[in-house]
């Protein structure tokens, strides 16, 4: 059975970090490539991250991310990462991890995160 488990959301205030964990089991993680998605109430789900299969040697940042938010990857812990610094109310959302591969695509169930004086 295939499973992604999101965890590390909370409540932080403007300005502050979080650490995103998705660990997987049930696939054969190094070569699957991971994305982090988020959907705010009432929006769509967009893309946040992406990290490329086995060295994960290519990231893509959405530009409402970019030079605050860091994907990475330990497949030995077969865990995806993101590293999110100096959050905004705007990153508020339901965040998920999703795992791709030629094949199949898999999707976590969400970690709640609210940036909120």
């Amino acid at each position: 059975q295939v499973q992604l488990v999101e965890s590390g959301g909370g409540l932080v205030q403007p300005g502050g970090s979080l650490r995103l964990s998705c660990a997987a089991s049930g696939i054969t993680f190094s070569s699957y490539a991971m994305s982090w998605y988020r959907q705010a109430p009432g929006k769509e789900r967009d893309l946040v991250a992406t990290i490329t299969s086995f060295r994960g040697s290519t990231t893509n940042y959405a530009d409402s991310v970019k030079g605050r938010f860091t994907i990475s990857r330990d497949n030995s812990k077969r865990t995806v990462y993101l590293e999110m610094n100096n959050l905004k109310s705007e990153d508020t959302a339901v965040y998920y991890c999703h795992a791709v591969s030629p094949r199949t695509l898999y999707w976590g169930q969400g970690t709640q995160v609210t940036v909120s004086s």
